[in-house]
């Protein structure tokens, strides 16, 4: 099956409205094969896809990932998060909650204050995470906030609006596709307005979401810009060539996103769970990646209904963009769709790398 036939079989079976899906594999040296199929020039939510990208970012700035965020952050000082290295942060090992509703004063119809929004998230230490963090860190919980302040940290850094801003310099322009992903706001600097997948109905943010973040935090703290954890749209092609350079930078192969020695570092399996630094690997059993992708394999959903995954032993990256979320989040069937899609566009990438010069 092609990724064509891929992507319109997901909105037939009414997994989402709209899909876009592609895969590529390395041949010789550095040398890749792609096919791309669906909604090509959709712009997609990308959700959570864009903590790996903050993280390379990071990796790319050079900014060092042992230094406390207090360092980096003031609005962390005087909280549980001020000593803990950025690096446990993009591991998911800082020991903070899971999330918090930082867009509430929203709700009752008050700005949100992004200064006293950080430091909320900075103080947000879990009961099972007292004291000083361990080398490794605590036990992994996958956290959006540790993302949001690992994504205020880079802008401080870089000297840029915010993670979005930092994103767009470090991984998107070196990519050189930062006319087809990116920020709402640095998309329409380029002179790009859509399309948008539109995602959600959400009553008291107008109606349907479209051209705009779904993430509340991310919509309340960065607007159209980005933050840690969310803000980046684009297509499927942005997510096969992010894919592509970061497997030929791990490998050493260099490329636009540098070598193993910038971003190997972001990819080591850590102790206590499959989380790695901006990654996700690969669960033993029921992963979303499916059964063909190898035990090695690192990648990373998005709430909306995308996915991006690596193989490095395989030398392939598949990706499934979707706005499943349109128009309800309660609509689930992406679960089921998402081990069979990764499998197919897998045996897709050998196929292609099989045939042709």
């Amino acid at each position: 099956m092609t990724a064509d036939e891929l992507a319109r079989l997901i909105t037939k079976k009414r997994v989402a409205p709209r899909a876009a899906a592609g895969c590529a594999a390395r041949r010789t040296g550095s040398v890749w094969r792609r096919e791309t199929g669906g909604d090509v020039n959709l712009l997609f939510d990308l959700a959570s896809i864009t903590k790996p990208m903050t993280a390379v970012a990071i990796a790319r700035a050079g900014i060092d990932p042992g230094q406390p965020l207090g360092a980096l952050l003031p609005e962390a000082r005087g909280t549980a998060s001020e000593g803990v290295p950025l690096e446990l942060f993009l591991a998911h090992r800082a020991g903070l909650e899971a999330h918090l509703p930082l867009y509430a004063p929203l709700l009752g119809g008050h700005p949100v204050d992004p200064a006293e929004a950080l430091r909320l998230a900075a103080a947000a230490r879990r009961l099972d995470a007292p004291g000083p963090a361990p080398p490794e860190g605590f036990a992994p919980l996958y956290s959006d906030l540790g993302y949001i302040l690992a994504g205020a940290a880079l802008a401080r850094a870089a000297g840029t609006v915010d993670a979005g801003q930092a994103i767009d310099r470090f991984v998107l322009e070196p990519l050189g596709v930062a006319a087809s992903g990116g920020t709402v706001r640095d998309l329409a600097e380029r002179g790009v307005v859509g399309p948008f997948a539109p995602t959600e109905h959400v009553a008291w943010r107008g109606g349907p979401i479209a051209g705009a973040v779904h993430d509340e935090n991310a919509w309340a703290l960065t607007g159209a810009g980005g933050s840690g954890h969310a803000g980046l749209f684009g297509t499927v092609g942005v997510l096969l060539s992010f894919g592509s350079a970061v497997l030929d930078a791990i490998e050493g192969r260099g490329g636009p996103l540098g070598g193993v020695q910038e971003l190997g570092w972001l990819v080591r399996k850590r102790p206590g769970g499959v989380l790695r630094a901006g990654f996700d690997g690969k669960s033993a059993e029921g992963s979303s990646a499916g059964a063909r992708m190898g035990p090695n394999s690192f990648g990373h959903l998005g709430f909306t209904g995308t996915s991006l995954w690596i193989d490095p032993d395989a030398a392939i990256v598949v990706t499934l963009l979707t706005n499943r979320v349109s128009p309800s989040r309660e609509h689930l069937a992406i679960r089921d769709a998402r081990p069979w899609a990764h499998d197919t566009l897998w045996e897709r990438s050998c196929e292609i790398s099989r045939s042709g010069p």
